[in-house]
């Protein structure tokens, strides 16, 4: 069974972008909403996934991804009510990468960053430009922005 655990920040300051080493602009929406079974379809650069995650344990959950065609997610993506446009900074940071979303169009100014764990229990050292703790905070899941 996949799972992700991640943890997710507010993001203080845009010192990030010079230390970023990609930039990707991604555009996704929710066939599904339901806190036990989100379902997203994304496109990010020249790629597609849909994804399935399961509800949050904390900074823990299930997740399965797939690779599906970009015009059959663009199709999907036509159906979804509410799409969360955004582009994405990778910024390598002491032993992880951490993402950084700027979002676009009604969300303008919010910027969340992520780092993805091995473990719950896992240390991280913070960036500097990392602000409050957000994980687990349901007003700043993809899927309920995408409803807002």
């Amino acid at each position: 069974m996949a799972y992700e655990i991640e943890r997710k920040f507010l993001v203080n300051d845009d010192s990030f972008m010079a230390m970023a080493t990609k930039r990707i602009e991604m555009v996704q929406g929710y066939l599904s909403r339901d806190p036990n079974a989100t379902v997203r379809v994304r496109i990010a650069g020249s790629n597609a996934w849909i994804t399935v995650k399961s509800k949050n344990q904390g900074a823990v959950r299930h997740e399965w991804e797939y690779r599906i065609p970009v015009e059959d997610a663009r199709e999907m993506l036509s159906i979804c009510q509410g799409l969360v446009e955004k582009t994405r900074y990778v910024v390598p940071f002491a032993q992880y990468l951490w993402e950084i979303d700027v979002f676009m169009g009604r969300h303008s100014g919010l910027v969340l960053a992520e780092v993805e764990l091995p473990s719950a229990h896992a240390q991280v050292e913070l960036p500097p430009f990392i602000g409050a703790e957000v994980t687990g905070d349901p007003r700043y899941y993809n899927s309920n922005l995408s409803n807002a």
